[in-house]
């Protein structure tokens, strides 16, 4: 489906949003200046508009298929994977020393953005295999990185996550996959995982699965829970792969949407693992992988954001139906004003999140390069809120990209629906929303509410210094500062009863603050954020009176009542 690379959004994102010249100032990123990452992102605009956005449909018409134990990937697949990899795009803020470009987060997420608008299935792919690269680089031996990192960052091997087994889905500490010494410094690997994404292909030489079992003097719970390298292929001593592990795909699960993803139930029986990490301290390694992959996850949702509303728009530029209530309109449903309203939300929307990934990833890369505890903090804070919001945008925009489209959005020939149906898992997996709520305002709540204080006054001076227009916003912020202390005096369940409303309140302020900051840098934004500041930010104040009820009232109906 046609699909257009936002290019132009991302560099101005970056220079007056979200402070990227702060990153590029940094010794670490010292070669990444405007002009190399414009080029950058020119290049891999070229490559999803051209190469990986016609691969979108197919993917969904010709899903991925287990034939006689081997997974056959969707037409076009594997060339779109090698466009993605020879560009250099899996490697790009992998360490150079591994054959990584060593690049900000900040210009990998912009990246992974545009690809994920493209053909979100096959983007996948290489975020998993990013967030297992970053993982085995702070946490492998020095003998597994020499031999898995250069051909992970090729992207000759790719790398998938296995966390989930039937019994043991957000509750990690519940499996029962088991690991036993071998005796030679390797480890046989048993059990059965599920929801493994792109668990398998037939492009990659080789697929290393990072994988969660307990040893045997592993304590009960997440706290006994150690990670394992389990490569599909063992590696020979030239560190090429070898004989097959016993390891397989059982089989591929039919679901709503992602069809060209491959989504794998796998066994594993005897399976030689490589521990990494240290032993029982396995969540700590997989979490090196799944905080950034929670950024990643909510970029997912905001590429196809993108893409749901340039699809809507193309078609309202085009679809000629009613009166129009507009002098010298365009004859088309454009001239409608709730199509407008739905497309000017869309357009909203995706700035708003967009805006805090990019901001989050700056976070990330400034606390790499300088160990800023700041910005640490900073980054901790804004984690959940950007892989929830983003995600929840991603939803909210193909919805509406169904409803700009009317009774076309539902006939699956339009492709409407399909943005729909790929985007919905986004705010299930890597930590659902809700249980990214939960972290917000338990764990990130930890420091008393000071890193949600500090966002809190950034977005107070973007409101002062967008005048009339930002008094709505300061308003809110004050709203925002007496619900966080609110939520705050609350015990942990009456917290977690409001969680999902605290988040997307604070989700509300925080996207108006970067629009506003958006509009005094150029004057042609106005228009988007004044929309945004009048007619979605008062959605706030409901979510923060819903924020502060407890928890008490979700218990009035028993069991037996729900039932009746």
């Amino acid at each position: 489906m046609p699909y257009t690379s936002p290019v132009t959004e991302y560099e101005f994102l970056m220079t007056h949003v979200v402070g990227y010249d702060r990153v590029s100032a940094a010794t670490l990123f010292s070669e990444a200046t405007p002009d190399t990452v414009h080029a950058i992102l020119t290049e891999a605009g070229k490559m999803c508009d051209t190469v990986l956005a016609p691969l979108n449909r197919a993917g969904d018409m010709t899903p991925a298929r287990l034939e006689n134990g081997v997974v056959r990937t969707s037409p076009g697949y594997a060339d779109g994977y090698r466009a993605i990899a020879d560009g250099g795009y899996i490697a790009m803020s992998a360490d150079p020393e591994f054959g990584g470009l060593g690049l900000p987060l900040t210009v990998t997420t912009a990246v992974n953005d545009m690809i994920s608008g493209a053909c979100l299935a096959l983007q996948l792919n290489p975020l998993m295999t990013q967030g297992q690269i970053e993982a085995l680089e702070h946490h492998a031996s020095d003998e597994i990185k020499a031999i898995y990192l250069p051909k992970l960052t090729s992207g000759a091997w790719c790398g998938t996550m296995n966390l989930t087994e039937p019994q043991a889905g957000s509750d990690v500490g519940a499996l029962r996959s088991r690991a036993e010494a071998n005796g030679d410094g390797t480890y046989a690997i048993t059990g059965q995982k599920i929801y493994i994404s792109w668990g398998d292909n037939d492009f990659t030489e080789n697929v290393c699965h990072l994988v969660l079992a307990r040893l045997p003097d592993g304590a009960p719970g997440t706290k006994g829970i150690s990670l394992f390298l389990v490569p599909k292929r063992l590696p020979d001593e030239n560190g090429n792969p070898g004989v097959a592990n016993t390891l397989k795909v059982v089989s591929l699960e039919h679901k709503l949407g992602l069809h060209g993803s491959p989504t794998a139930v796998m066994q594993y029986d005897g399976a030689t693992g490589w521990l990494i990490g240290e032993p029982h301290k396995g969540m700590a390694a997989m979490f090196t992988m799944m905080n950034n992959a929670r950024l990643g996850v909510g970029v997912q949702g905001i590429g196809v954001a993108e893409a749901a509303y340039q699809h809507a728009l193309g078609y309202a530029r085009d679809r000629v139906q009613g009166r129009s209530m507009v002098a010298g309109g365009t004859g088309t449903i454009l001239d409608h004003a709730d199509v407008r309203r739905m497309l000017m939300q869309m357009k909203a929307e995706t700035f708003a999140a967009r805006a805090m990934a990019l901001d989050l990833a700056v976070s990330l890369d400034l606390a790499r390069a300088h160990g800023d505890a700041t910005q640490i903090a900073r980054a901790a804070a804004l984690t959940p809120i950007c892989k929830a919001y983003g995600t929840e945008v991603g939803m909210a925009v193909a919805q509406q990209g169904v409803q700009v489209h009317g009774g076309m959005g539902f006939v699956e020939e339009t492709g409407a629906a399909q943005y729909l149906r790929d985007v919905r898992v986004t705010a299930i997996y890597e930590g659902t929303n809700g249980i990214q709520a939960m972290d917000l305002v338990g764990r990130k709540m930890m420091d008393g509410g000071a890193a949600i204080t500090a966002l809190l006054d950034e977005v107070a001076a973007s409101a002062d210094a967008a005048g009339e227009m930002g008094a709505p916003l300061a308003a809110m912020v004050g709203a925002m500062r007496k619900t966080t202390g609110a939520m705050l005096a609350l015990d942990m369940n009456d917290r977690f009863g409001g969680a999902v409303p605290y988040l997307m309140a604070l989700a509300r302020v925080l996207g108006a603050g970067y629009h506003a900051k958006a509009a005094v840098a150029d004057a042609a934004r106005a228009p988007l954020a004044r929309f945004y500041i009048t007619r979605l930010l008062p959605e706030a104040q409901g979510h923060m009176a819903q924020a502060v009820c407890g928890a008490a009232g979700l218990y009035d109906l028993s069991p037996d009542d729900l039932a009746t």
